[in-house]
């Protein structure tokens, strides 16, 4: 990543994001929906970090960190796994057209945070389902003890996160930051996350709500409001304990 950052081609604007505590190039790659879309749809890039990300798509170290992330979410989170999956696989039958970035990746999007110095203010992933876990890899060069922990503020938590950790955290309802790197050294991310709208367009039968609420019928409706009652606790109910896995 570090070499495709000479590459990637960013506005100052794009450098300044409301994530960043300083600028750093960051290009987000897959599905998405929300934000003023109509319905689902693949995340736009310009020409040339397309070519750049598409690159990094099929890179082998990066799909080996795919691959392990994966497995991890199965491992410690059957439940919400399934529930990614499954979603996954209803977008690949209804709406086939779509491009998944991974095929063994249940998340639908990537972020690739090129750096150099990936600094992150305290912020939350609004967007991303409510319950739904976010991985984050942290990657580059950099000295381990003197840089680079994760903050989850809300937990009251500083993390020791040298590259090539990956941790999994449920990034739109706990708060979360990095600490700054040594000026001479190097620390880039990939996360990989789900966005909440394409859980909400898969439960209204592929559809809006706008449109569901047009053509449910009473039946329906009444459904979706038990369904509604209960849907925060069926969502922390997704959680594993040790002694169920």
């Amino acid at each position: 990543m570090h070499d495709a950052l000479s590459k990637v081609k960013l506005s100052e604007d794009k450098l300044h994001h409301r994530r960043a505590h300083d600028s750093y190039a960051a290009v987000s790659r897959g599905l998405s929906h929300g934000g003023g879309q109509t319905e689902p749809g693949e995340l736009q890039q310009n020409v040339t970090n397309t070519r750049v990300t598409n690159e990094l798509l099929v890179n082998e170290f990066i799909n080996r960190f795919v691959g392990f992330t994966t497995l991890l979410l199965f491992m410690w989170a059957p439940k919400l796994a399934k529930l990614y999956h499954e979603t996954k696989v209803a977008f690949q039958a209804r709406m086939p057209d779509l491009q998944w970035n991974f095929a063994r990746s249940p998340f639908a999007a990537c972020t690739f945070n090129f750096g150099p110095r990936v600094v992150t203010r305290p912020h939350l992933d609004h967007a991303n389902l409510a319950w739904g876990w976010c991985a984050i890899t942290a990657l580059g060069w950099f000295n381990a003890d003197l840089g680079g922990h994760l903050i989850l503020w809300d937990l009251r938590l500083v993390i020791r996160f040298p590259a090539g950790s990956t941790i999994f955290i449920p990034s739109a309802i706990i708060r979360h930051s990095n600490v700054p790197v040594q000026s001479h050294e190097i620390r880039s991310s990939f996360t990989q996350y789900t966005a909440g709208g394409l859980f909400r367009w898969a439960r209204n039968g592929f559809r809006s709500n706008q449109d569901f609420e047009d053509t449910a019928t009473d039946e329906e409706k009444a459904a979706r409001e038990a369904e509604d009652s209960t849907r925060w606790e069926d969502g922390i109910n997704m959680f594993s304990i040790i002694d169920e896995l």
